[in-house]
């Protein structure tokens, strides 16, 4: 995301209700600010953001698109404070104040959350480029505000309070937005600019994936696109926090948290896999011959793995126990090209070498294994316009590839039972 300035959150609120009420004058007692102060407040957020934000007419301030564009991520990011700020002091027991988010300052959230990731001062205060001071004053102000105690010292390392994990998630969040807002500013000052956080799991498309990206880069050339590989629990939990704006990979049948939403854009097939020269390559076997050979396999809990124990119990066998469990689809690979390994993959994770002739599908693992690959989204995710492109782009991508995924198709060599 774009650089996010130091930005006052009151001048902020300030931006939404000018708008609002059409003008200087008519906002000005609704937020106790002077019209010069509010004039100058107004200015300064243009500078800041390096973008106009009102045209000046006689007749009023008309927000620009802007503003319009701004205004709503705001509001969203604002609400998202307040949350937070509630959530916090109710783990106190203590009241909520109406407008205290509006009295807390961004530097002051960025501290927060700088010192949870970072586990201590200096190391948080290194990776924000300010003083170590500079990074603790902020923290003790925001838990003074507040009236909550935010950090706890253990030993050399300081972790966050209960009621400080509380309110972090909806800090990152209100972040996000504020990030998304001028991101969408730079945007307009760059045609076709903009960013995109992908989470991808190590089940999603090889080869799909790459197609898309290749394509929406031609389409934006100064959009900036980061993919980020990992387990599902991990890339879920930055897609919750706003670290991420999407995941795409396989679909679970349960959702574990209900914030997240998710959109199914094709089937895959896993197929059993081995090296070319493996014994059963280019034959038909029966089923039971799978139980002479070594299998490397992720770990339970991963959906493969769930599809691999029900593909044994199916033709009558309990599961081997696995020699080796890897959800890492790179080392598996690597793994099969050294000996007489078998394994589960989607047609794409070894397309390039199949085509090499290094590795060879076996047989398909069974129609009722096939899985759902799709987006995932927070349930309240406002994308921006390149974040809709790009959706919008992979959903056609799909489509033109009638849910195959797979431009060289090849049979499937079934096992005799």
């Amino acid at each position: 995301m774009e650089q996010l300035p130091d930005l006052n959150l009151r001048h902020l609120h300030a931006l939404t209700v000018v708008v609002a009420h059409g003008g200087i004058s008519a906002a000005a007692p609704q937020v106790n600010l002077s019209q010069p102060a509010l004039t100058q407040a107004i200015a300064k957020l243009e500078r800041q953001l390096q973008s106009p934000l009102f045209d000046r007419q006689p007749g009023g301030m008309a927000p620009t698109e802007a503003a319009q564009l701004l205004v709503p991520r705001i509001e969203r990011a604002l609400a998202y404070i307040a949350h937070g700020v509630r959530l916090a002091r109710r783990s106190q027991r203590l009241p909520a104040l109406a407008g205290l988010e509006r009295r807390v300052a961004l530097g002051q959230l960025r501290a927060l959350t700088a010192v949870d990731q970072a586990g201590n001062y200096s190391l948080a205060a290194a990776r924000s480029g300010v003083s170590q001071p500079a990074v603790y004053r902020a923290v003790h102000d925001l838990s003074e505000l507040i009236e909550v105690p935010l950090t706890l010292r253990r030993g050399k390392t300081v972790q966050s309070t209960p009621a400080a994990t509380r309110m972090l998630r909806l800090v990152r969040l209100a972040l996000a937005e504020l990030s998304a807002g001028v991101d969408e500013l730079a945007s307009l000052r760059s045609e076709r600019g903009g960013r995109i956080a992908l989470g991808v799991m190590p089940l999603a498309r090889a080869i799909l994936l790459p197609q898309v990206l290749a394509r929406f880069s031609r389409a934006y050339p100064n959009a900036r696109i980061n993919v980020v590989e990992g387990p599902y629990a991990e890339v879920l939990n930055d897609l919750r926090e706003g670290n991420l704006d999407l995941l795409v990979g396989a679909m679970r049948d349960r959702l574990p948290v209900r914030d997240v939403v998710q959109e199914g854009l094709f089937d895959d097939d896993p197929v059993i896999v081995a090296r070319a020269g493996h014994p059963l390559a280019g034959k038909r076997f029966a089923f039971e011959r799978l139980l002479d050979y070594p299998w490397v396999i992720a770990a339970t809990g991963a959906p493969v793995r769930a599809r691999w124990e029900r593909m044994f119990r199916d033709h009558g066998h309990e599961p081997p126990p696995p020699r080796i469990e890897c959800g890492s689809v790179l080392v598996t690979r690597g793994l099969l090209l050294e000996d007489d390994w078998l394994t589960l993959m989607s047609r794409d994770q070894f397309l390039i070498e199949r085509r090499a002739g290094l590795m060879a599908e076996l047989a398909s693992a069974g129609e009722g294994l096939r899985r759902r690959i799709g987006l995932t989204t927070r349930a309240d995710w406002h994308p921006t316009r390149q974040q809709s492109a790009f959706v919008e782009m992979f959903r056609a991508v799909c489509a033109e590839r009638g849910g195959a995924g797979d431009d060289d198709p090849w049979p499937f060599r079934h096992a005799a039972r």
